[in-house]
């Protein structure tokens, strides 16, 4: 019978899978401070709008051996919804692009943070 060298030498072998017995100390590499701006690399959302009224839309055309004469009501609510979500962006991507604060905005673009932080600076 073969016995692992992991199994002799315990605790007490040097190996990286031990378990820690004291806390690791913490080394700073960096000064632990933020940058005075964000870069805009992660602002890229791809959103599904309108999801369920194209699901229903479908779901009808199915119905009806997709004939549009007998979905005109849900064709109608995927377009009303479609056009309130392009208007909706348009007017989120033209503020993002000044850089205009809308107050109880929960997603701000990287121009927005930056002119937040832009007025309430670091001390």
């Amino acid at each position: 019978m073969r016995i692992h060298p992991s199994l002799l030498g315990g605790a007490t072998q040097k190996n990286a899978r031990r378990p820690q017995k004291e806390p690791v100390p913490f080394q700073m590499l960096l000064p632990l401070q933020l940058k005075k701006t964000v870069s805009g690399k992660g602002d890229k959302l791809k959103e599904a709008a309108c999801m369920q009224e194209m699901a229903l839309m479908f779901a009808c055309f199915k119905k009806s051996d997709f004939n549009q004469q007998e979905c005109l009501k849900e064709v109608a609510a995927f377009q009303g919804c479609y056009n309130e979500y392009n208007k909706r962006m348009t007017t989120q991507r033209e503020q993002g692009k000044k850089g205009i604060l809308v107050p109880g905005e929960k997603k701000l673009t990287h121009r927005q943070l930056n002119q937040l932080m832009r007025s309430f600076p670091p001390k």
